[in-house]
């Protein structure tokens, strides 16, 4: 009888963890009109007609703590960021997270407030070019490769949708954004859809197709 109450105490703990999870990235019958949008906007599968060069400061100008009504009009746009990859990590929903900085650890000696893009599973399916090991190679980050690249990172340029991840606002001081690295915003570029690589050789940036 006791094994049997554990089994069935073990079901029920497993379906409201399971349940807790769903709810949690959008996909539960519980989640909020706000987890559901997240979602759909994290899983968009078609590229921006077009895109708007951004920086750290139009990113951290972004409205922050603002309703759906308000902030869902601003991810319709397409942006672009020319900068460096500091670091990637996989997420737990198998995400490939880039922080992308605008100046490269060469040039300022330490790892430097970031912006937040997703190279989510949608568009990494089917290529071996934007798997996780072919990008870490391409992007040559401080961290998140086990191989020491000489020349650090390389100048690249990432394009996506903007998001608003309000589950990753922050709001960080002055004093972090000149000594530390935090992240500027809960803005990001989610998904990103295009990756082009500075070409030394013609001065401009070449397509890194998938």
């Amino acid at each position: 009888m006791t094994l049997r109450f554990l089994a069935v105490v073990a079901l029920i703990l497993g379906a409201a963890a399971l349940l807790g999870y769903l709810n949690l990235i959008g996909k539960g019958p519980l989640a909020s009109p706000a987890l559901r949008h997240l979602r759909l906007m994290k899983d968009r599968m078609v590229a921006p007609d077009s895109v708007t060069q951004i920086g750290l400061p139009a990113i951290q100008a972004l409205p922050r703590g603002a309703t759906l009504a308000d902030y869902a009009p601003l991810e319709r746009r397409g942006v672009s960021i020319d900068g460096y990859v500091q670091r990637m990590a996989r997420a737990m929903d198998d995400d490939v997270h880039l922080e992308v900085v605008t100046a490269s650890r060469g040039e300022t000696g330490r790892d430097s407030a970031y912006v937040t893009a997703e190279v989510t599973p949608v568009w990494r399916r089917h290529s071996l070019r934007w798997s996780y090991g072919a990008l870490a190679a391409a992007f040559r980050p401080n961290h998140g490769s086990r191989t020491p690249w000489d020349g650090g990172p390389r100048r690249v340029r990432i394009s996506g949708w903007l998001l608003y991840d309000f589950q990753n606002v922050s709001d960080p001081s002055a004093w972090s954004l000149a000594e530390s690295s935090p992240r500027v915003s809960g803005w990001e570029i989610h998904p990103v859809t295009r990756i082009e690589l500075w070409d030394e050789a013609s001065h401009g940036f070449v397509d890194y197709a998938r």
